[in-house]
């Protein structure tokens, strides 16, 4: 294939060979669902792209979408991309002022609101002069409706091209650190990370086999917008399955039966919990361990959880305990860790059947190279690369090396066959009173991996030593209040304290865990939208209590 082909040649091509073929299956409800072919997305943003143009809006003219995903997010992706324009996509569950933030500093002409939760709380973040389009499942905003102006809008002829060197995407970062910063992506780089995780995945798994996926991880973050989208797009043979909500999850997983699936390790821990929360896990492995029966008991407990037609999974966005992922495998599912970001459109590292160890994120991806610096911080050069954050020159700058790798900010060891293992990140490296440095993320892995752990966090700036915050199991926290429960979380908790404490070097050895009681979600603040610890703001929230945790000198704790 021509190296300088984008994706919207491809998408062009699907649209004249496949016009029939179902792409996007939407629930709408009632466990009922619409289906669209490729014939009928690629009319619908024709026609939207058509209205589009017809406001006058400059060529490159940033055009927002606030949704959760849906098959109208792809179309209006396609619809801003045919008629010329940059797409910045919000997460859903961003709160008034980060919409507010991001619709000003990306200086958008207009926003599609599509499917949410707490539209009321955010639509203050909407400046009243901002043209609105409402997507057909958004909750009621007064704004006009796709619909209404696909109907009467004749759609965008012939195959309107865009330069290589075009935004295609505003990324806004999730803001673990601080403010989103908007990641430029040109064209160029989403054609060929799509060609790259298409050739990719073929390679793994050939291409005799009906491609499903469900679509559920955040569009607007990188991970999905790369590995399901993009991807889909380019390959024209997936068709896109989506979640209707939380509580009909698993009925949507079980509808798509996705053949390929991505994840990130909240909910693949999350996944493992409601099985232990069905079968203790001394039970579940004494059974799996007995031939024949252990077969079909791993085959109930994917066909439970709806992937039992999984032929690849995958894990990225963060840290992967290395037991979990030996416990799915145990279990029959090929689950590979992958290691990527926004700036290199989540193409850069993945593991395979050739290249595969627990603890490790894989191997580069065709086209990507990697070497360490001398501190070991891992430098990247994909073709998938950013061009550059969206006003901000001078961090664009320092985020390069002269030779043009990208400087993420973790630091890594490869071997001698290029796996590569992250061993936490630059900014977060804390010293306590021994002097020490301390990487948190390896230590939080060895938490998490406990059945009754959900998330972990590790600190202690300046303290005598480290010390966890750990926030239980969901199916744990309302059996709480009985002191059987409480008792048995207590020697458990203070069991993993040792056995972690082995495993680790005099001075990383954590002091005390302390039991977190409200969980941390993204509606609290304490996550990301893609579901990462925000770590700056919870060591905020503790900081007052944490001098008299260390005097109390108590193993473990509940806060």
């Amino acid at each position: 294939m021509a190296a300088d082909r984008l994706i919207l040649e491809q998408v062009f091509d699907h649209e004249a060979q496949h016009r029939d073929r179902v792409y996007l299956t939407q629930p709408v409800g009632g466990g009922q669902v619409t289906d669209y072919t490729w014939g009928q997305v690629l009319d619908q943003s024709r026609r939207m792209a058509a209205h589009l143009q017809s406001r006058g809006f400059p060529r490159g003219a940033r055009i927002a979408i606030l949704s959760k995903n849906c098959a109208h997010f792809f179309m209006a992706e396609l619809a801003i991309w045919l008629g010329g324009y940059t797409t910045v996509a919000i997460f859903p569950t961003e709160t008034a002022d980060t919409v507010r933030f991001v619709l000003e500093h990306s200086e958008s002409s207009l926003l599609f609101v599509g499917k949410l939760d707490t539209w009321p709380q955010q639509r203050p973040g909407v400046a009243p002069a901002l043209p609105c389009i409402a997507l057909p499942l958004a909750p009621q905003t007064g704004f006009e409706g796709w619909d209404a102006i696909t109907a009467r809008t004749a759609p965008l002829a012939g195959r309107p091209q865009r330069a290589a060197d075009e935004l295609a995407m505003l990324i806004y970062t999730s803001g673990s650190t601080g403010r989103p910063k908007g990641v430029m992506t040109s064209f160029a780089a989403i054609s060929r990370t799509a060609e790259g995780i298409v050739g990719d995945v073929r390679k793994r798994i050939g291409t005799g086999f009906e491609a499903r996926m469900l679509s559920y991880l955040p569009l607007a973050h990188s991970f999905e917008r790369s590995w399901v989208e993009a991807q889909s797009l380019w390959d024209g043979h997936t068709r896109i399955y989506f979640a209707e909500s939380l509580d009909t999850f698993l009925q949507d997983l079980r509808r798509a039966r996705p053949t390929l699936f991505i994840s990130v390790p909240r909910l693949w821990l999350k996944f493992q919990q409601g099985v232990f929360a069905k079968m203790p896990p001394a039970k579940l492995e004494r059974l799996l361990s007995i031939p024949l029966l252990g077969r079909i008991v791993a085959r109930k407990v994917l066909t439970g959880l709806g992937l039992d037609a999984v032929k690849h999974a995958g894990s990225g966005s963060a840290p992967l305990p290395p037991e979990l992922i030996r416990w799915y495998r145990r279990l029959g599912l090929k689950l590979f860790e992958g290691y990527g970001m926004t700036e290199d459109n989540s193409y850069s590292h993945s593991s395979n059947d050739d290249a595969s160890e627990p603890g490790y994120v894989g191997v580069p991806m065709p086209g990507v190279q990697v070497k360490l610096s001398a501190d070991g911080e891992v430098l990247i050069k994909s073709p998938g690369q950013c061009t550059g954050y969206y006003k901000q020159p001078e961090l664009t700058a320092e985020s390069f090396t002269e030779d043009g790798f990208f400087r993420t900010g973790d630091r890594g060891e490869r071997r001698p066959d290029g796996l590569l293992k992250i061993t936490g990140r630059t900014k977060e490296l804390f010293k306590t009173a021994k002097g020490k440095y301390i990487a948190p993320a390896p230590i939080e892995n060895r938490l998490n991996a406990h059945p009754m752990v959900e998330l972990s966090l590790v600190s202690g700036v300046g303290q005598p030593a480290a010390y966890a915050l750990v926030v239980l199991a969901e199916a744990l926290r309302p059996r709480l209040d009985h002191a059987a429960v409480r008792a048995d979380v207590q020697r458990e908790m203070e069991q993993l304290l040792v056995d972690v404490n082995k495993s680790l070097p005099d001075y990383e050895a954590l002091q005390m865990i302390v039991i977190v009681r409200e969980p941390w979600s993204i509606e609290n603040g304490f996550l990301t939208p893609t579901m990462k610890i925000r770590r700056a703001r919870i060591e905020a929230a503790v900081e007052p209590k944490v001098a008299g945790w260390y005097e109390q000198r108590s193993k473990v704790m509940w806060a």
